[in-house]
């Protein structure tokens, strides 16, 4: 299965986004980031599923919350960043 990680640059922020995510409808975890996509080695990142990548990054513009990247994953392949 993919799916997306929205790595985040603080704890307070992933539980932000998740939030707004979950009041708008949309399914999201909070995750601690994979350490092979992590700069610093200690961050959090909102997992979605891939029919919620639109809608996610539309209400994220639409309430300005910013984020460190976005990365496509699956559980064979790893995880690759997205260029927007």
């Amino acid at each position: 299965m993919v799916y997306y990680l929205i790595m985040c640059r603080s704890l307070t922020y992933a539980q932000r986004i998740v939030q707004m995510l979950e009041r708008a409808g949309v399914n999201a975890w909070m995750i601690r980031s994979p350490a092979d996509i992590s700069p610093s080695g200690c961050s959090y990142s909102v997992k979605i599923t891939q029919k919620n990548l639109s809608k996610a990054l539309m209400l994220l513009n639409r309430f300005n919350l910013s984020y460190v990247g976005i990365y496509v994953g699956s559980s064979v392949e790893g995880y690759e960043e997205v260029a927007l």
